[in-house]
C-alpha cells in the first residue's frame, strides 16, 4: 500500500536452555504478527534456547531440542505469510555458529551467521561459536533442505521490501554489515540482539540504531533479549526498537514480565526515492549478495502511522527556540557576508505588514545586529496602492518605528494610472495587467531607490510562493537578495511567532499572524481586504505539505493525496484533490519563474534554486502527473 509495511520486533519471554517453552512463545507471536498485519517480525538474538545459555550450547541435549521445536514452529506457520528472523544455534563443518534463520510460510528461506563476537567483558561468544563474517555465496543442510547460507543474503520483493540482517555485535563494530546491506540495496535491516542494561546504555543503543537508519538511509527493527534471560552476572530489560532514517517510531517497555510485539509502519517506498537523489548513497559500494525472494506478506489494510500535517514545523514544541534561532542566524549571517562581499552598507525592503516581509525585516534586524551595524541603514518602504488597507499599513509602520529602522512611504496608485495610461489599460479593468502594473512598479521603485542609495533589495517571497509562481515576474519575484526563498509559509509563521517574544513588538506580530495573507492589488471596500490568497490558490498547509513529499521524495500525487487525507481532518478528500491539481498545473506552468530567481540562502533541506537543488526544464509537461491522479 504505497510502499508501506508493518514492521514487528518480539520479545519472547525466555526459559533459558528450554526450547520447547520458547516455541510456544514465539509461535504465539507469530501468529499475533500475522493477524496484525506484519510484513517481518524479528526475534531475539538466540530465540530459541536463550543468549546466556554458555557452555550448555556445547550441549548435544540441548541442539537437538532446539531442532525439534524448530520442527514445530515450522509446523505451526505453515499458513503464516509473515516473515520472522529468528535465532538458532546452526553447526556446519564442526563449527557452530549464532544465527539468524528467516522462515515464512513454514519454510526456511536462509540462514545468517553472526559476523562480530564479543570476546570481552560480560560476553565470551568465542568460546562457544564462530564467526561467520567471510561464509559468502554458500549454502546449508537444515531441518531436512539445502538452504542459502551467508552474509551475503536479502531477502524480498521487488526493489522496496528488501531487508539484510545483522546479529547484536555486528551494529556495533567499527564497519557493521548493514552498511553494506543497505547499499546493496536493503531498505530494511532487522537485528536479533542480547544487549544488556548497563547506566546509560539505553540512550546509546537507541543513538546508534537511529544513526545506522539515518546513515543507511533504511527501516531498522532490533529486538533484544528480554528479563527471562540469565541475571548471574547482568541484566537484560528486553530492549526493541523500530526507526527510520534517523526517526524513532516505536520502541518496547523495558523490564517487562510478558510477551511484547512491537509494531511500527514503515515508508520503505519513501527511502527508495530519498536515495536516488543522494549522490552520497549511489557511490557507495554495491558488494554482491544473493536475493531470496520472499512470498506476498500480509496486506496493510489501514494505515497505522502518524502524518505530519506540517513536515516544515517542528512537532516538538521544546525545539521551537533553538529551531528558530538556527532559521534567523542562517538568514542574518548569509545577507552579513553577501554585504560585506558587495561593499553595500544598506538594505532596502518592502514593508506590506504581511508574514513574508516582517519576516525578512526581523532578520535584516538581526543582521545589522549582529554586526552593531546603525539599524537606520534598513530603509524599510511601504507602497500603499489600490487595495492597501489601514490594518496592513499600520502594523508595516508600527514595526518599522519599534525596530528603529528608517521608514519611508511612497504610494504607487498615481504611477500604477501613469502606467494604464502609457500602455493603454482601462483602470476599472481588475484583471491580471491590474494588479502586476503595481507589483512591477513597487519592485522598480525599490530597485532604483537601492541604486541611488548604493543598497541591496533584500527579497521577501517564500519558498511556497516560488512553487506556485504566486509571483509577479519581474515584480516581487525579483530582488537582490531573495532571504525567504527556502522557507515555506507555513514555516513563517511559526518564526513569526517566535519574535513574539519580544515584548516591543508582540501585539504588532499577533496581529499581522491574524491578518489574512493578501497581494492587496485589488481595491478594497470598507478598508477591508478584498483578495484572500487562500481562497484563490488554495491553503498554504496543504500546498507545503504537498511540495515537501513530491519534491523531498518523489511521491506519486496519488501518494500525497492518501497522506493528506489521514493528515488532515479539517478537508474533505474531494477538497485536497481540488488543491493538489492546482498544485501540480501550477508547479509546473511557473518554472519559468524559478530559472531566473535571485540568489538566496538554503535553510532547510528544501530549496528551488536552479542553480543547486532544482533543476527542471520550463517547458516540461505535467501530464503524466494529472493522469496518475485521476485515475483515483
Amino acid at each position: 500500500m504505497h510502499g508501506f509495511y508493518r514492521i514487528a520486533t518480539a520479545i519472547n519471554q525466555t526459559t533459558i536452555a528450554n526450547p520447547q517453552s520458547n516455541a510456544k512463545e514465539i509461535i504465539t507471536l507469530l501468529h499475533q504478527a500475522y493477524k496484525q498485519e506484519v510484513s517481518v517480525v524479528v526475534f531475539p538474538e538466540l530465540t530459541l534456547t536463550g543468549y546466556t545459555a554458555s557452555d550448555l550450547f556445547l550441549q548435544q541435549t540441548l541442539y537437538q531440542s532446539q531442532h525439534e521445536a524448530f520442527a514445530k514452529i515450522l509446523k505451526e506457520s505453515q499458513n503464516i505469510s509473515t516473515v520472522g528472523v529468528i535465532g538458532v544455534a546452526i553447526m556446519d563443518a564442526n563449527r557452530l555458529y549464532n544465527c539468524a534463520v528467516v522462515i515464512q510460510l513454514g519454510e526456511v528461506l536462509g540462514v545468517v551467521p553472526k559476523s562480530y563476537l564479543p570476546n570481552n567483558r560480560e560476553f565470551y561468544e568465542k568460546r562457544q561459536f564462530r564467526s561467520g563474517k567471510d561464509i559468502r555465496n554458500a549454502s546449508i543442510e537444515f531441518m531436512g533442505d539445502e538452504v542459502p547460507f551467508g552474509v551475503d543474503l536479502l531477502f524480498g520483493r521487488g526493489e522496496t521490501l528488501v531487508f539484510g540482517v545483522e546479529i547484536c555485535e555486528d551494529l556495533w563494530a567499527v564497519t557493521p554489515p548493514s552498511s553494506a546491506l543497505a547499499s546493496s540495496g536493503a531498505t530494511l535491516i532487522v537485528n536479533l540482539s542480547a544487549s544488556n542494561e548497563l547506566i546509560g546504555k539505553a540512550q546509546y543503543r537507541e543513538s546508534l540504531v537511529r544513526s545506522q537508519s539515518a546513515r543507511g538511509m533504511c527501516a531498522y527493527a532490533y529486538s533484544s533479549s528480554g528479563v527471562g534471560e540469565s541475571t548471574t552476572d547482568t541484566i537484560f530489560g528486553g530492549d526493541a526498537l523500530i526507526c527510520e532514517y534517523g526517526s524513532l517510531l516505536a520502541r518496547s517497555k523495558r523490564f517487562a514480565m510478558s510477551n511484547q510485539l512491537i509494531t511500527a509502519d514503515v515508508d520503505l517506498q519513501k527511502l527508495v526515492w530519498l536515495r536516488l537523489s543522494e549522490g552520497s548513497f549511489g557511490d557507495g559500494e554495491c558488494s554482491r549478495v544473493r536475493r531470496v525472494p520472499i512470498a506476498p506478506p500480509p496486506a496493510l489494510r489501514l494505515l497505522d502511522r502518524f502524518v505530519d500535517a506540517h513536515p516544515f514545523v517542528p512537532s516538538n514544541l521544546e525545539e521551537k527556540a533553538h529551531r528558530c534561532e538556527e532559521i534567523v542566524n542562517i538568514q542574518a549571517h548569509s545577507l552579513i557576508q553577501r554585504m560585506q562581499r558587495a561593499y553595500i552598507e544598506k538594505a532596502h525592503i518592502g514593508i506590506s505588514g504581511g508574514l513574508d516581509s516582517s519576516l525578512a525585516l526581523l532578520s535584516t534586524h538581526r543582521a545589522f545586529e549582529i554586526m552593531g551595524w546603525d539599524f537606520k541603514d534598513i530603509v524599510a518602504v511601504t507602497m500603499p496602492g489600490f487595495g492597501t488597507t489601514t490594518r496592513t499599513k499600520t502594523n508595516a509602520t508600527l514595526l518599522c518605528e519599534a525596530l528603529g529602522v528608517t521608514l519611508k512611504s511612497i504610494d504607487i496608485t498615481q504611477l500604477s494610472l501613469e502606467t494604464f495610461e502609457a500602455i493603454g489599460h482601462h483602470q476599472e479593468v481588475l484583471d491580471v495587467t491590474y494588479e502586476n502594473v503595481q507589483a512591477r512598479a513597487r519592485t522598480s521603485l525599490l530597485m532604483n531607490m537601492a541604486n541611488k542609495e548604493g543598497g541591496l533589495v533584500i527579497g521577501t517571497g517564500d519558498l511556497s510562493e516560488i512553487a506556485l509562481g504566486w509571483s509577479t515576474y519581474n515584480g516581487d519575484h525579483m530582488s537582490m537578495y531573495a532571504l525567504n526563498a527556502s522557507i515555506p509559509k507555513t514555516l513563517i509563521q511559526y518564526v513569526i511567532e517566535y519574535f513574539t517574544s519580544n515584548q516591543a513588538i508582540a501585539s504588532i506580530l499577533h496581529d499581522i499572524l491574524d491578518t489574512p495573507i493578501s497581494p492587496e492589488l485589488l481595491p478594497h471596500q470598507g478598508d477591508q481586504i478584498a483578495q484572500e490568497t487562500e481562497s484563490i490558490i488554495g491553503p498554504y498547509e496543504l500546498h507545503d505539505f504537498f511540495l515537501y513529499h513530491i519534491i523531498k521524495y518523489g511521491a506519486k500525487p496519488s501518494k500525497v493525496l492518501y497522506l493528506a487525507d489521514i493528515a488532515f481532518d479539517t478537508y474533505e478528500r474531494a477538497t485536497i484533490k481540488k488543491w493538489l491539481i492546482v498544485f501540480i498545473n501550477r508547479f509546473f506552468t511557473q518554472q519559468f519563474k524559478r530559472s531566473c530567481m535571485p540568489d538566496g540562502p538554503k535553510v532547510g533541506t528544501i530549496s528551488l534554486s536552479p542553480r543547486a537543488d532544482w533543476k527542471m526544464p520550463s517547458d516540461a509537461n505535467r501530464r503524466a502527473w494529472l493522469e496518475e491522479l485521476e485515475r483515483i
